[in-house]
């Protein structure tokens, strides 16, 4: 009988090519993987990987369990699916990954409401960017993650997932209240040349997009800050006085010494859900439903004016026909 953890671990070996590369798709350590191979060479019986350079490669034996692995472990999950989809209940635990932006705009209103209708389910939050959440929805260690998609740089989403558009979330130009521009809509980027600007950390798909976007207005910007955080960019617009591009969904309120204008061309990003194709349960998809209302009310009243974030009117829920597979492109 042959140990599932351990028919994960050949798997993983086998696509990755690597004890390194299995190791970083399992969320374990190399030290771990090889132990759980070691274990499994002891149960088949016949050696099933052998030294190649520095590194490993399978055996004949190996590559023959490798792809009795791949389908074992496809049962299982077909399996596990099947009864999910049998029993139809929202109940057990799911786990949901999250942009910082969303978990600050959409969990809160998305998890309560989540709560009342289930109360069966127990969700599990942690923020994170859509390079960590995405490996791990593919590992079976979170179920959903949340992702932002900026233009130019969308989150890579991977084969075998599936994922929703929650919604499309406008972005707009904060300015010192007594800035020449600040009474005037919509202001074209590159009139902003006599301010400093905050762009989110180093090295971060929301800190390029927004390079890559004053650029392509002809503006090179001073970027005099890097934070990560768009409330802490709306603190230094108000404190130092310099230039942000800030999503709505994910802007506190704003203090008298910040004004939010829109800009010409608009400037928008997306926030869409993602999880695995092949556990699609009903928690899953109550999850998404719900976290599309909520996105779609939000969205619906900040569209309205660049100074309102706050949720205050009802909109029809998202149908789930807006589901879309990876192989799309955003």
């Amino acid at each position: 009988m042959f140990a599932l953890d351990r028919l994960r671990a050949l798997d993983a070996l086998a696509g990755r090519g690597s004890i390194a590369g299995a190791a970083a798709a399992l969320h374990l350590t190399p030290s771990a993987v090889s132990q759980q191979l070691a274990k499994l060479e002891r149960e088949a019986g016949a050696p099933l990987t052998e030294p190649a350079g520095r590194g490993l490669r399978l055996t004949a034996a190996g590559r023959m369990l490798a792809e009795h692995a791949a389908d074992i472990l496809a049962r299982v999950a077909a399996a596990r699916l099947d009864l999910d989809r049998l029993r139809d209940e929202v109940v057990g635990e799911l786990r949901i990954g999250a942009i910082q932006t969303s978990v600050h705009a959409l969990a809160p209103p998305t998890l309560a409401r989540l709560r009342r209708a289930q109360p069966d389910l127990r969700v599990a939050l942690a923020d994170g960017e859509a390079e960590e959440t995405l490996p791990a929805v593919l590992a079976g260690d979170l179920d959903i993650a949340v992702v932002e998609n900026w233009e130019g740089s969308p989150a890579p989403i991977p084969a075998g997932t599936s994922r929703a558009r929650l919604c499309d979330d406008v972005i707009d130009l904060l300015l010192p209240a007594g800035h020449a521009l600040a009474g005037r809509e919509p202001v074209t980027l590159a009139e902003v040349d006599d301010l400093d600007w905050v762009a989110d950390g180093v090295g971060t798909r929301a800190g390029s997009w927004l390079l890559h976007t004053l650029r392509a207005q002809g503006l090179e910007p001073r970027v005099t800050c890097q934070v990560r955080g768009f409330g802490m960019h709306v603190e230094l617009a108000a404190g130092i006085g310099v230039a942000a591009l800030v999503p709505r969904l994910a802007r506190p309120p704003l203090p008298a010494a910040v004004v939010a204008v829109t800009t010409d061309p608009p400037l928008r990003r997306s926030i869409d859900a993602v999880w695995r194709t092949d556990r699609e349960t009903a928690a899953v998809r109550a999850a998404v439903e719900t976290f599309t209302a909520v996105a779609g009310e939000r969205d619906a009243v900040a569209a309205g004016s660049p100074g309102r974030t706050d949720p205050a009117a009802e909109t029809p829920q998202a149908s789930p026909g807006s589901r879309t597979s990876a192989s799309k492109q955003v």
